[in-house]
């Protein structure tokens, strides 16, 4: 990354939420809002989406290649083997059976279960491990949390499923239809990484302090908990259920806006062209059928012509968060574990940026404005 450090001891300035602001050099991936187009690796996000499994797709943004058949068997049998966890973990975060909130479960679970030697003090090699352990760790948490907080003993991992399908079976007790497994699947690939969102960044700046692998990914699940990140799908099916049939959308979404709310599933950070993940989730969910896609698709439209009449230079397109919901929702997940499932997909993408922090290493220390009274010497 080129040297931007002022020379004469000014201070740069960075925009507000470092919107714009290039803070690393990666060769992850990228996300171009303004063509409405990602990347992982060389690789067009949703084409590997549409393609891959996610398996290998994991092994891309890990290993930075996609696998040759046999490599691909070998990573999936490793990350089967990862899904496996000490039934003692769960007793020491669930005590008595009662299970804390999913996010604030895995954080604490990643905290236990994932070796948090200093990555400075660790080769590649043992680094990667670590951040494989990990990706495995979380669907068969997430699952055994919500089973726990419903009356239910968590299954253990099926090494013959793939991930995705053995996370719906490990939350629903039945393994899915290859229809729902898919679906599930290709959510999990559009979303394994996407530039430097809020909860990856937040694990490579304590990655860049030398910290453990666990403490970095617990980090990032605290970062995801926040509603403006990964917390919109559960509400976008709120919202649905709540507007009831479309020809109630317009009305609903005028009173919305004038009390100031924020629309879920509407509007992104970085898009100012159609996200391409909502683009193939919604022929996800159409494939899928039902009065919930036809329903959404409709509120969808009538949606989109009050947002922009709202506000006619803004560019306004329909997020992730949209779609997400309608194909979690008909593959059986239920809406308090969509955060969750999130999760299952992005600790790739964080995993990765983790492995590439700890690679090339500086420690991140950014300066801040003061802007209160005057301070009084002596």
């Amino acid at each position: 990354m080129t040297d931007t450090t002022p020379q004469n001891g000014s201070v740069l300035i960075a925009p507000p939420g470092l919107k714009g602001l290039v803070v690393a050099d990666t060769s992850i991936g990228s996300v171009r809002g303004e063509e409405g187009f990602y990347h992982y690796r060389q690789h067009d996000a949703v084409e590997v989406a549409r393609h891959q499994t996610f398996e290998a797709a994991a092994h891309l943004l890990l290993d930075g290649s996609l696998p040759e058949a046999a490599a691909e068997s070998a990573f999936r049998s490793e990350l089967a083997s990862a899904r496996r966890i000490d039934r003692a973990l769960f007793d020491a975060i669930a005590p008595a059976g009662h299970p804390p909130p999913p996010m604030a479960g895995l954080r604490a679970a990643l905290s236990l279960a994932i070796d948090d030697t200093p990555t400075i003090d660790l080769d590649p090699g043992q680094r990667r491990s670590r951040t494989v352990a990990a990706i495995g760790h979380v669907p068969t948490l997430m699952a055994g949390l919500h089973r726990l907080a419903t009356g239910s003993t968590p299954l253990d991992p099926d090494p013959g499923l793939g991930h995705a399908a053995d996370f719906v079976r490990m939350v629903t007790g039945a393994a899915p239809s290859p229809r729902l497994a898919r679906a599930v699947e290709i959510y999990l690939l559009l979303t394994m990484d996407h530039g430097f969102n809020a909860s990856t960044f937040t694990a490579r700046v304590v990655t860049s302090t030398g910290a453990g692998v666990s403490s970095a990914l617990a980090a990032a699940v605290g970062a995801l908990t926040g509603p403006l990140h990964g917390g919109a799908p559960s509400r976008v099916l709120d919202m649905l259920d709540d507007i009831g049939e479309p020809s109630g959308t317009e009305a609903w979404t005028r009173r919305r806006l004038e009390a100031g709310d924020k629309i879920m599933g509407f509007g992104h950070a970085v898009y100012r062209a159609d996200d391409p993940r909502s683009a193939l989730l919604k022929e996800v969910a159409m494939g899928l059928g039902g009065d919930l896609v036809e329903r959404a698709a409709d509120i969808e439209q009538r949606m989109l012509a009050v947002l922009r009449a709202w506000k006619p230079d803004a560019v306004i397109v329909t997020n992730v968060e949209y779609y997400a919901a309608v194909v979690l929702h008909l593959a059986g997940i239920p809406q308090e574990l969509f955060t969750p499932t999130f999760a299952t997909s992005r600790v790739v993408g964080w995993a990765a940026h983790v492995l590439e922090q700890a690679g090339d290493n500086k420690i991140m220390r950014p300066k801040a404005r003061y802007v209160g009274p005057e301070p009084r010497r002596g």
